[in-house]
């Protein structure tokens, strides 16, 4: 199983052309992880990983998930199934000091981050 998510992420990565670096920045971990994680030798990837790895490479983590043996094909289609819910504020109307809001709180949530 582990062998088969490290060709598809090996294949992905080539089809964009480019680096294990290039993959390994954004996805914050290592090239040398990245290399362990195509050749098979990683056990137990991080989902966390994995689903940074996913948007890096734009390749859906529900693939990435299954391949990594996190989910049956049952649990798999499962998910797939699964309609996301909008936001409780989603087609509200906010003022612009509304909005404005939001985006200061969005921004201190950010800064904390780096916390």
């Amino acid at each position: 199983m582990l062998k088969a998510l490290g060709k598809e992420l090996a294949a992905a990565r080539e089809k964009q052309g480019v680096s294990l670096e290039a993959v390994a920045g954004p996805a914050k971990i290592s090239g040398a992880y990245l290399h362990k994680l195509e050749h098979g030798v990683v056990n137990n990837p991080s989902p966390r990983v994995l689903a940074r790895i996913a948007a890096v490479l734009e390749v859906p983590y529900l693939r990435l998930m299954e391949l990594a043996g996190y989910l049956d094909e049952a649990q798999l289609a499962e998910a797939r199934a699964r309609k996301p819910r909008p936001h409780p504020l989603a087609g509200q109307d906010l003022t612009a000091k509304e909005w404005k809001a939001v985006g200061a709180f969005i921004n201190e949530l950010v800064a904390k981050r780096g916390s």
